[in-house]
This record gives structure tokens, sequence and C-alpha cells, in this order.
């Protein structure tokens, strides 16, 4: 669990002064974060806030105020806060996106969509779990949930595919396959023409640390190349927004996260 208390927070990224904003958006997320940006030239809002349960950060990402946007990763209890931050900025959701399949980052993806007639994006590797989150889950959380969580997927479910670029509601996003914490986690990046570059990392990479490996799905092996080759290639200057804790950088990962120093020390040995 992250700490997430505190007062409402905004943040606004400009070409003249990113990297004062960005040491102001690095920091654990309050009430409600949200930055702009660029997205191929035209400004980008990206809105994030915490859920009840587990402290899995939602995101909202849109060209800007009173469009449409994509969600990312839906979490337990965050329905109300989604509809605060959706009518602060007037928008109105096109489709969600999910990192990974387990029930923390997808317990809202059903009513979100099913409200509006969207479609929810997953990879097929964690597709199951959309059908049965219970398969993703330990068996401490097995029993914590077990017999009480009423259930049922997305009517519209369409497939994640790696190294396509996604272009919904004027907001394009590259799919970057990187298994590990599950066997379909995947990376949202977008570029920054001009500013610095956003990924969505999910439970891949956290600030100074990185996803567990231990649950259903879970291999360290696929987790250490997934670092290497889908994380450490990100230029430095990259904000990435995870799945739970305080926004971080690349560049800041890389000189400090002891996972990816691990990594970066240890020869390759034939791969």
């Amino acid at each position: 669990m992250r700490d997430t208390s505190g007062a409402r927070q905004s943040v606004r990224v400009g070409a003249e002064s990113r990297v004062a904003a960005r040491s102001r958006f690095a920091v654990p997320y309050l009430e409600l974060g949200s930055l702009q940006g660029t997205n191929g030239g035209s400004t980008l809002l990206v809105a994030g806030f915490p859920a009840e349960a587990f402290g899995t950060n939602c995101y909202v990402v849109a060209t800007g105020p009173g469009e449409q946007c994509l969600v990312i990763d839906p979490g337990i209890g965050v329905v109300d806060q989604l509809d605060a931050v959706l009518a602060e900025h007037r928008l109105r959701p096109a489709a969600v996106l999910l990192t990974h399949g387990h029930l923390d980052h997808t317990f809202s993806v059903t009513p979100v969509c099913g409200a509006r007639g969207i479609t929810a994006y997953i990879h097929p590797d964690d597709r199951e779990m959309l059908a049965d989150p219970a398969k993703g889950l330990s068996t401490d959380l097995t029993a914590l949930f077990g017999g009480r969580l009423e259930w049922s997927e997305p009517d519209d479910v369409a497939p994640l595919v790696d190294g396509a670029v996604l272009d919904i509601a004027g907001v394009a996003l590259t799919v970057d396959h990187a298994p590990g914490h599950t066997r379909g986690s995947v990376l949202f990046r977008m570029p920054g023409d001009g500013a610095e570059p956003i990924c969505f990392s999910g439970d891949v990479l956290f600030a100074g640390s990185i996803g567990r490996t231990d649950l259903p799905g879970g291999d360290m092996s696929a987790m250490r190349l997934s670092l290497r080759d889908k994380i450490l290639t990100l230029e430095d200057e990259t904000i990435v927004l995870p799945g739970h804790g305080p926004a971080t950088t690349i560049g800041d990962e890389r000189a400090t996260n002891p996972f990816l120093r691990e990594l970066r020390a240890a020869p390759h040995r034939g791969w």
C-alpha cells in the first residue's frame, strides 16, 4: 500500500517548464493528480487517482477537456472517483485499457464499459482473468473473495497486440507486451514530440521496485527480459505512471532502482 493521503493536487506540464513540473508530478498521488503534455503535437490531458483498495492507480487520458478519453485500469471502488474526474474535465470515455488482468486493476471494468457501451482492451494471455478473476489470485486472496464476488465480464472485449499502435479518441499509444507479473502484462507508451514521453507501466515497474512474480502466471525470468528489453530501452526522460504508487522517470529508475541496477550489472550470458 502507498500513502495517498493529502489535499487535491493539479499539475500542468508545458514546454517551458517541463523539468520543474516533472519534479512536482513525481510525488505520491493525492486526491487527484493531472498533467498536460503533447500527443503528436497536440495537447494531452492525463489525470490519475488511487483506488480505494490496494491503491491501484486509475488513469484518464484525453486530448483535452471536453473530449473523449481513455480509462486505464479501473480498479476496486473507483466508479465515483472516476465520475468526478470525468465531470471535472467534461470527458466522455471511449474505451477502457487494461495493463493486465489482476482484479485490483479490472474490478470496475464492466460497470465502466457497460454504462457507456464501450470496449475493454486486454492482452489475450490475460483474457481468461476477465472471465474468472480467481485465475490470477493467490490462495489468500481467493479465500478473501471466494464465494462473495459477483462478477461478469464486459460485453465487448478486444485484444491488445504487441507493437500495435492504438489510436482511440485522438490518443495514440503503443502497446508493449511485457510479461513477468502476469503472462499478459503490457505497457502503454506515448511519444514525447517535444515533451517527455509517457509510459503507463502497470505492475511491471514502480518507483524503486517492480511487480511481484509469485502469483499465478508470474515468471521472474520473463520479468527480467521485459525489464531489459522493454523498460531499459526507454529514454531517461520518459515519465513512468505505474499501477501503484508515485510517478517516476526511467532515468531515476535506471540510476536507483535495485532491480534495474542488477540487470545492468549482470552479464548477458547468451541473451
